[in-house]
């Protein structure tokens, strides 16, 4: 085998080695369902929002319509190209575990049924997830894009652009 070929083949395997993994999480779907992330996808990929801040949760709401729509009910150009599971999980953490029952009722009595199955709501130790993620800020929501073993092959994080979900939807193509 040539030198280069050889270099490049090792290359390639220590970053596949040497990507993050997704911690497993578990929560709870509006319908009282124990859900484990990133689990055991049926599709070649996850998607998982993410905000544990208050803050950061009308961003990740924001998040909700263009990504559902993308995602899950194939609207756009490339949209029937890939396959992927999507779900967005306010983290209830420390003192905010107290909000963790009165917001998933009130979720219950007014999300609609389509987004309500892909909302988990997960009751967590930040500082474990903080570090596993690399999460720097609690006052924006992160979205990772999880393969099949788990590896977080993409990441972004903040406000919902058009940019941003292209971004997930490129590494979905590949």
């Amino acid at each position: 085998m040539k030198p280069i070929a050889l270099f490049s083949l090792l290359a390639c395997a220590a970053a596949a080695h040497g990507q993050d993994r997704f911690p497993t999480m578990h929560g709870e779907r509006a319908d009282g369902s124990i859900l484990e992330l990133p689990g055991s996808p049926d599709t070649p990929f996850i998607v998982i929002g993410l905000a544990y801040g208050q803050k950061a949760q009308p961003a990740l709401e924001d998040w909700y319509e263009p990504a559902y729509l993308r995602f899950v009910a194939k609207h756009g150009l490339f949209a029937n190209a890939y396959q992927t599971e999507v779900y967005f999980v306010p983290l209830f953490t420390g003192a905010n575990k107290a909000a963790y029952a009165p917001s998933l009722k009130r979720f219950r009595q007014s999300a609609e049924p389509e987004v309500a199955d892909r909302v988990v709501f997960v009751k967590d130790d930040a500082d474990e997830l903080r570090q596993a993620l690399g999460l720097k800020d609690k006052d924006i929501p992160y979205f990772f894009v999880v393969d099949r073993e788990g590896r977080i092959v993409h990441r972004a994080s903040g406000d919902f652009t058009d940019e941003k979900l292209e971004g997930i939807e490129e590494v979905l193509l590949r």
